[in-house]
């Protein structure tokens, strides 16, 4: 019974318990554990439409449309449900405005993303629910209409097609320098050695950013402080996991359930390999996510209080560096 419908729920199309039960995790991780993470993250929705094969439900948000069609209310998830056929590719993964004001994350189940997996699936669920924590602090649109990187387009994709210089051999080869200093500082293995290679890592990327044309500063800027920020959280919010929690009983019952902290260690090998393999010609805009994620990893050594700054002083990661900072 602990994953039967009220009895109010009608009949009709029904999310798959695998797929609830992972939903249900990542709603528990966040109520545990978000605001440990980032002050006043659980007063961001957690509105989500998830995908099937053959419907989306749509989940902690009201009644969009007349498409939808209440399946009643799910204990499990917290929440009512409501159905509509599928429209939506059965692999898509994005956050943003669907329906009102309030950002969804539209995601498809896990077997028909990237991820496969239900332990990755649950903290790249997290990692979009950090965007909506995004999308819903004060001024966040206005503030990034003023940026004026959009040429004109109100749809958003400008952040995914923003015509940024990837292919420029000098600015590719910058950038991959630029990562290799980021890594030394890091991997550096002692204090002295650590402020020796930040404060040449911090050098380089005075230069590299003062070289780029302006617009492109700003769209590299704010790349790495949404992307590259909300891959930090998503590594972040597997190890706060694996310190405080335990999985619930049915997720780690699930077939392909990996603990919380082996996702941790694997989600922070792989940023790092991204970060050692990376090249801005080939990944274009993906290198701004291990690449922003390392840094707030430096700066969670170098000034633990930076995250107090994050939605003050927005849209650029060297403005939580101390030698910003002070003056």
């Amino acid at each position: 019974m602990l994953f039967a419908l009220s009895v109010s729920a009608m009949s009709g199309p029904t999310i798959p318990d695998i797929d609830r039960i992972r939903i249900a995790e990542a709603y528990r991780i966040a109520e545990k554990v978000q605001d440990d993470l980032w002050k006043d993250w659980s007063s961001a929705p957690f509105a989500l439409l998830f995908i099937t094969d053959e419907n989306e439900f749509l989940i902690r948000h009201k009644k969009a449309s007349d498409e939808f069609v209440s399946i009643g209310y799910d204990k499990l998830l917290k929440s009512e449900v409501f159905v509509r056929p599928r429209k939506f590719q059965k692999d898509f993964l994005a956050t943003f405005p669907a329906f009102d004001a309030t950002p969804v994350i539209v995601v498809g189940k896990a077997e028909n993303t990237t991820d496969k997996t239900s332990t990755r699936w649950v903290f790249v669920l997290l990692h979009e629910h950090f965007h909506q924590l995004q999308y819903s602090r004060p001024n966040y649109y206005s503030d990034v209409d003023a940026l004026d990187l959009s040429g004109g387009d109100t749809t958003g994709m400008w952040q995914i097609n923003y015509p940024f210089p990837y292919k420029e051999e000098s600015v590719a080869a910058n950038f991959r320098g630029l990562t290799d200093s980021l890594l030394a500082a890091y991997e550096a293995g002692n204090k002295a050695d650590r402020a020796k290679t930040f404060a040449t890592y911090d050098s380089k990327r005075r230069l590299f950013f003062e070289s780029l044309k302006k617009a492109d500063n700003r769209y590299a800027s704010f790349q790495l402080w949404q992307e590259g920020v909300a891959r930090y959280t998503q590594y972040k919010m597997a190890r706060l996991a694996a310190g405080k929690l335990k999985p619930s009983r049915a997720f780690a019952k699930l077939s392909d359930f990996v603990p919380f902290d082996k996702e941790a260690d694997r989600l922070l090998a792989a940023t790092l390999k991204e970060m050692h393999d990376l090249d801005l010609k080939e990944w274009e805009r993906v290198v701004f996510y291990p690449f922003g994620a390392v840094e707030c990893l430096m700066l969670d050594r170098i000034d633990p209080s930076w995250q107090s700054k994050y939605f003050r002083e927005k849209f650029a990661l060297e403005k939580y560096y101390p030698s910003n900072t002070a003056k």
